[in-house]
């Protein structure tokens, strides 16, 4: 059995798999606790020869939680992803300390020796992240859609609880479609431009990977060719796991 899980400030997700089966759970990061995970993951007391988890945390404080819970629970050992020799699969430009786990884990689910990627994660921030072949460059971190939505909504006490999705017209005639067309319009420019920069800038062709929960809201907007993959970090993690043998 492989055990992976990936910890993001808005959503947990824990994953296993075993003989091709595979079983995906999810919990707000905010309101996991012992008695949740032991009436989820209570089947593991039966499982005594998995020994390792891989997971990767943006919230320290819940990791440890976890770690403490999987390990008083099932005797399951949770690694946090950067701790492990990760140059043994990826070669980080940067000091591995200031990148996300989560954006690692998906520079290693992409990673080829032959093609370059950009992979765009819409989360709670919209992160981009440049691959070229087996090598980490870098990236940019820019606001989340739905928390930049959710702020300007409970501070501007006019604007009206608008849900994001896709705008046909780029002028509104009310205040939700102007501020639909806003944010729609208004983050389909921010991701061109910065592809377009980043590819200006290294001089390279880059295959495009969208994973998080708005990829499909924005993929066909995009000038470049878009791929979507929503397992994307999970799919690293389960590499990691594999090649180091967890």
């Amino acid at each position: 059995m492989i055990i992976v899980g990936d910890i993001g400030n808005t959503e947990i997700k824990i994953c296993f798999f075993y003989n091709g089966l595979k079983k995906k759970y999810l919990f707000k990061t905010d309101s996991l606790n012992k008695k949740i995970i032991r009436n989820k993951f209570n089947f593991l007391r039966k499982k005594i020869y998995l020994k390792n988890a891989i997971i990767s945390s943006v919230v320290p404080k819940t990791f440890s939680q976890i770690k403490k819970i999987f390990f008083n629970l099932y005797k399951v050992n949770c690694i946090e992803l950067k701790k492990l020799n990760l140059t043994r699969l990826i070669n980080i430009k940067v000091n591995k300390k200031e990148i996300g786990s989560d954006r690692l884990a998906n520079a290693i689910s992409v990673m080829s020796k032959k093609k370059n990627f950009i992979v765009v994660d819409f989360g709670t921030a919209t992160t981009f992240d440049v691959i070229k072949k087996n090598n980490y460059l870098g990236g940019v971190i820019a606001p989340g859609v739905n928390l930049s939505l959710d702020n300007l909504i409970k501070k501007a006490s006019l604007i009206p609880n608008v849900k994001l999705n896709k705008s046909k017209s780029i002028i509104g005639k009310n205040t939700e479609q102007a501020v639909l067309s806003g944010f729609f319009w208004g983050y389909n420019g921010l991701i061109n431009g910065i592809i377009s920069k980043i590819k200006k800038k290294t001089n390279q062709k880059y295959k495009i990977v969208f994973t998080g929960g708005l990829a499909h809201l924005f993929n066909k907007d995009i000038k470049d060719k878009v791929t979507i993959d929503k397992n994307l970090t999970i799919n690293g993690l389960i590499k990691v796991s594999k090649h180091f043998n967890l």
